[in-house]
């Protein structure tokens, strides 16, 4: 089969240094006037598809934010349904170990091997963390596809599994507790550890207390 002749759309000429041109002009990303010359229609048509691509690529590149823009949208979206002290714990994940190696690309650029290779020294750390990680990446980027900022998830194809387990960790026994407690009575300490001894509270749930969340006046006292 023939191939299919070309519309060469018609250009003007310019004369330079005495010899013919064909010329047109383009507009930039920047919205400026560049102009292209060939010395026949069929060049100048080629270098004007190509310089449309490239200004098309820029303008793309321009409105496309970057990974470390659209963690910061992603976490001011989830502010309104995520508490503070976890919205708080999602910035210092991604800062660390999302923004710090891939921020300053913009999102569409990245893969799925670049994302794996992200998640190597991850791996290396505790399971809890590098299960978190997976997890912000995959909402961070499903956000981005949902939202037509990207077509494909690249961190779909992410393993849920990897991270180092931790040892379990072994209760303290009667003896022991009355041994803390008798070492620490009338310390400062000692109210923190009763806390998290009788309540079973974490260090950071106790820190976070307000007197909101101590119920004294009921008939079984109670924290909430």
């Amino acid at each position: 089969m023939a191939n299919r002749k070309r519309a060469i759309p018609q250009y003007g000429t310019v004369t330079l240094n005495g010899l013919d041109y064909y010329r047109t002009r383009v507009q930039d990303a920047d919205g400026k006037l560049v102009a292209l010359y060939a010395r026949t229609p069929e060049e100048l048509y080629d270098k004007e598809l190509n310089a449309l691509e490239q200004i098309d690529n820029d303008t793309f590149c321009r409105k496309s934010p970057t990974v470390a823009e659209y963690c910061e949208k992603w976490l001011k979206m989830k502010s309104a349904t995520v508490r503070p002290n976890t919205l708080e714990g999602y910035r210092k994940v991604m800062e660390k170990h999302i923004i710090e190696p891939i921020g300053d690309r913009y999102i569409y650029e990245i893969t799925a091997d670049d994302l794996k290779m992200l998640m190597v020294p991850v791996s290396k750390m505790s399971n809890g963390l590098y299960g978190i990680v997976n997890m912000l990446l995959k909402c961070v980027f499903y956000s981005a596809v949902e939202s037509n900022v990207i077509k494909d998830n690249p961190a779909a194809c992410i393993n849920p599994r990897g991270g180092k387990a931790k040892k379990e960790k072994v209760a303290l026994t009667d003896k022991q507790i009355s041994t803390l407690l008798g070492t620490i009575k009338n310390l400062p300490p000692y109210l923190f550890v009763m806390l998290g001894l009788y309540a079973g509270l974490r260090r950071e749930e106790i820190l976070g207390l307000q007197w909101d969340c101590v119920h004294i006046d009921d008939d079984i006292p109670y924290i909430s």
